[in-house]
């Protein structure tokens, strides 16, 4: 997560890395169905009337400050509730702590999961239901962006409340286009124009690289190319739910992961976290790099004069993807849900959102908080976070579907296999059809 876009964080590029290895993990953890448990044995309720409740909101660092910053002014301004933030594991680990949470009968009232996971997490009958929640909040659920809505939407129903919000732009190295007397991109330009000036701005022997992929095959890797998949008609999931949508959509957008593997033009990341790839860009050394918002703190701290521009597309239309996480609320008792139903609504709200979201690095969930003065001051301050912003109006997100983790397990293997040059897209894109579909036909 990006810490305050004004000061570095040290662990942003990790955060969003195990964000984006969710879904693997899910693809394990959720081959076990989770139980009906039987909750809390306690209501919570103190001799006093104060009702507590646990949260796990799996943030480390300033991510960790954030939060139990808000959670010490809601306890402060709520003095009939009281959040205990202690409990629970970091975020990567926290979908096999609730899952076995929930099979042992002992869950938090509310835990932080990726978005990616939601729709194994919901199979429980113990999260709870937020659709009223939301509807009814002060905020408009309209007003919220459409990638928030549908992150935490499970078979239409509002299954948790979205925690944080991102979405992918190409952050250039200015200096590097300058040497090289490119001229820097411009809002629609196309995925051509994206691999001409990656092989443009390589140069093997001084060690430059055009771009950069993570390339171990996890959902850091797959979820760059949705987008790609989305402007060329594809789905994730065929309409009819019975097989992929992204069959020869798949192939087309691989052919132009083919193209900077080719070419020698994209540096591939070995390892999960992609730690590595942010510090080839963040050392000079590569000219573009797709990113999120939590990208640009450490940039700074780098002191790269750097241009941000909205993702490239086929069609010259906006097309982006937003990579939610999500508060999801479990049933321990009628008092504690009501209390975390309020913890978690004044949370999403305007005043409580722009202090996470510049603190902790995402963008605002909603259209409410991006028109607060304190959202405006941050994106006049930081260069390119307005771009990143202003793609949320395009942004899509992944569908919350059981089967997803197996989809993106398969495509990450596709997509690896690629840009190692061990497969060309149209072996890889059957490969990866062939076991998505299959798991596709598992009964959920």
């Amino acid at each position: 997560m990006t810490a305050g876009v004004a000061m570095p964080d040290p662990v942003s590029p990790s955060r969003r890395a195990v964000l984006r290895r969710g879904a693997a993990v899910a693809a394990a953890a959720g081959a076990a169905p989770l139980l009906a448990a039987c909750g809390g044995e306690s209501d919570g309720v103190g001799k006093d009337g104060r009702v507590t409740i646990e949260l796990w909101h799996g943030q480390t660092d300033v991510g960790k400050a954030a939060i139990e910053g808000l959670v010490a002014e809601f306890n402060r301004t709520h003095p009939k509730i009281r959040v205990d933030p202690g409990g629970g594991v970091l975020s990567d680990s926290m979908l096999q702590k609730i899952t076995a949470a929930l099979a042992s009968g002992s869950y938090p009232d509310m835990a932080y999961i990726f978005g990616s996971d939601l729709a194994s997490v919901a199979r429980s009958p113990k999260v709870v239901d937020l659709t009223a929640t939301v509807h009814n909040g002060p905020t408009p659920w309209s007003r919220f962006w459409a990638a928030s809505r549908d992150a935490v939407t499970v078979n239409g129903r509002v299954r948790a409340a979205p925690a944080v919000l991102d979405s992918l732009a190409v952050v250039c190295n200015k200096k590097l286009f300058a040497a090289k007397g490119l001229d820097l991109p411009k809002p629609g330009w196309t995925w051509q124009e994206f691999t001409d000036t990656a092989r443009a701005l390589t140069d093997t022997g001084a060690g430059l690289f055009g771009t950069g992929w993570p390339g171990v095959g996890d959902e850091d890797t797959v979820w760059r190319l949705w987008p790609m998949v989305w402007d060329l008609g594809g789905e994730v999931i065929a309409a009819d739910g019975h097989g992929i949508g992204f069959a020869d959509s798949g192939v087309r957008a691989l052919e132009t992961v083919a193209t900077l593997a080719k070419d020698r033009s994209v540096y591939v990341d070995p390892k999960p976290g992609s730690e590595q790839m942010y510090q080839v860009y963040n050392s000079g050394r590569m000219g573009m790099v797709v990113a999120g918002p939590w990208a640009l703190p450490d940039i700074l701290q780098a002191k790269v004069d750097y241009h941000v521009v909205p993702l490239p597309s086929y069609s010259r239309k906006p097309i982006t993807i937003a990579g939610p996480d999500t508060w999801t609320l479990f049933d321990n008792g009628s008092a504690r849900v009501a209390a975390a139903r309020t913890f978690v609504t004044w949370l999403n709200q305007p005043a409580q959102d722009v202090r996470w979201g510049i603190q902790d690095g995402s963008l605002p969930l909603s259209r409410a908080t991006e028109a607060t003065p304190q959202w405006a001051a941050e994106s006049r301050e930081t260069a390119g976070l307005a771009v990143f912003t202003k793609a949320l109006e395009t942004a899509r997100v992944r569908p919350n579907h059981a089967a997803y983790p197996q989809i993106s397990a398969a495509l990450g293997q596709a997509i690896t296999s690629v840009l190692l040059g061990r497969a060309s897209p149209a072996k890889a894109m059957h490969n990866c059809s062939r076991q998505s579909n299959a798991a596709l036909l598992i009964p959920r």
